[in-house]
């Protein structure tokens, strides 16, 4: 379960785990600009789920990953106001082993975020009282 608070202004708290996680809005759009926006996490949680599958594919095979990077750009679809594509660049150091290239990629496209994106899941929105 996670549960959201909202903590004044335009901030609004996640929490879940025993974290919390704060959004806020920009500037422009009514909030102080504290934290992330609510999308831009959505957003930070494709690319650092890939990595997270990236870390553990170079872990298990004692290679370094501090020098990896992932490079993410987002198109947007402007007339809907929502992303057309997400691509991550893997940035490898030159002293990455070749034949794991093609791997590395096949394991970041196996995370739980893009697979969730892939295929929805049904949103059920309710209002009870306490």
């Amino acid at each position: 379960m996670i549960e959201i608070t909202f903590d004044g202004g335009k901030v609004v708290t996640a929490h879940t785990g025993g974290h919390q996680i704060r959004t806020d809005q920009p500037l422009d759009n009514g909030g102080s600009n504290t934290a992330p926006a609510p999308f831009d996490l959505y957003l930070a949680s494709i690319g650092t789920c890939a990595g997270i599958y990236v870390k553990g594919f170079c872990d298990n095979r004692n290679i370094p990953a501090e020098n990896i990077r992932i490079i993410q750009t987002t198109i947007w679809n402007k007339e809907i106001h929502l992303p057309a594509s997400i691509k991550l660049e893997i940035k490898l150091p030159p002293d990455f082993p070749e034949k794991y290239r093609e791997s590395l990629i096949n394991v970041a496209n196996l995370c739980l975020v893009k697979k969730s994106i892939a295929n929805p899941p049904e949103f059920i929105v309710d209002a009870s009282y306490k």
